[in-house]
């Protein structure tokens, strides 16, 4: 049985969500084998997690500079890689720097990529959401060994013993002239609240919020369902909520249990970065709000009045 190779999505060894997402979806494929690329000491972190997802091998390729140099040392990795193991497919997630390794994967070593995919079946057929939602299409890579993107919360993780074999790879030269490195790292003031792109629940609120000082509304109901906050580019636009909360095309593409939408009308900038969500409720006064067309649950009212009585009754069914 072919390799299927997943560049694991991590910071200082803890594994994200979306790897664990990757690693079930190459099982459809093959035998995965993850690839830590990072500081030393990374792959030892993560090791544990990668076996209980099935990881039959573990590829570790550490050194300082992969852990200063952004993107570059992946795709080198990754390359090198694809012509020893020559694997079944590369899989990676489809964030901002996913994205861009896959890109550049593909190039490298004259494969075709497939981008945010939203699934992946045992062939290698993708399906993918385009052009901002308004079609699904199904699609395959022809030339070379498949590097797919997919899109994190688009497949549900599941546990499978793996050996996870450790097998270590060195980490290419990078030219400096050639390279981008970071200078500085701060971390993000998140709260307690979980990440956004690996939270089970979503709480979005949009235009029809009003004011940085009415998200406390939208803050509270993210609270007591133990969610994470989001905010529509009309939020962010107008300055209510910071742009790193933005859901969206050209925000961040989440695919939670539940989200749960205030205020947002449903334009479809919006819709492409959401509507994979398992459960999506609405609330919006306007009844003929797109959000409507794609929500399992709707409730035509003032957000003012419907979210802090679903936020009172949600605390007392917990307490």
């Amino acid at each position: 049985m072919s390799e299927v190779l997943v560049l694991v999505d991590h910071v200082d060894g803890e594994v994200k969500k979306v790897t664990f997402e990757l690693l079930t979806a190459a099982r459809r494929l093959g035998e995965p084998a993850a690839v830590v690329v990072g500081a030393p000491g990374s792959a030892a972190k993560a090791k544990d997690a990668l076996a209980r997802h099935g990881a039959a091998a573990v590829y570790v390729a550490e050194s300082d500079e992969a852990a200063d140099l952004l993107v570059t040392p992946k795709v080198d990795v990754l390359a090198a890689l694809v012509g020893s193991a020559a694997p079944a497919a590369v899989l990676v997630a489809a964030t901002a720097e996913g994205k861009e390794v896959a890109g550049r994967l593909a190039v490298r070593v004259g494969s075709g990529v497939l981008a945010d995919a939203v699934d992946l079946d045992g062939e290698g057929v993708a399906t993918q959401s385009v052009f901002g939602g308004a079609y699904t299409v199904k699609a395959r890579v022809t030339t070379g060994v498949p590097v797919i993107s997919l899109r994190p919360g688009a497949v549900e993780a599941e546990e499978s013993a793996g050996a996870a074999a450790e097998k270590t790879v060195e980490v290419p030269a990078v030219d400096p002239a050639r390279a981008v490195r970071v200078t500085r790292r701060e971390p993000v003031t998140g709260g307690d609240r979980p990440e956004l792109a690996e939270a089970s629940v979503v709480v979005s609120g949009g235009r029809g919020v009003g004011s940085a000082d009415n998200f406390a509304i939208v803050e509270k109901l993210a609270d007591v369902l133990g969610g994470a906050v989001g905010a529509s580019r009309a939020a962010v636009d107008s300055g209510y909520y910071p742009h790193q909360f933005q859901v969206g095309q050209t925000g961040k593409t989440v695919a939670p249990q539940l989200y749960v939408a205030l205020g947002i009308s449903g334009a479809i900038q919006h819709r492409a970065g959401m509507q994979t969500s398992k459960t999506i409720v609405a609330v919006n006064k306007d009844p003929e709000a797109p959000i409507f067309e794609i929500a399992d649950f709707g409730v035509v009212g003032d957000l003012f009045q419907v979210a802090p009585q679903l936020t009172e009754e949600i605390g007392k069914r917990k307490g």
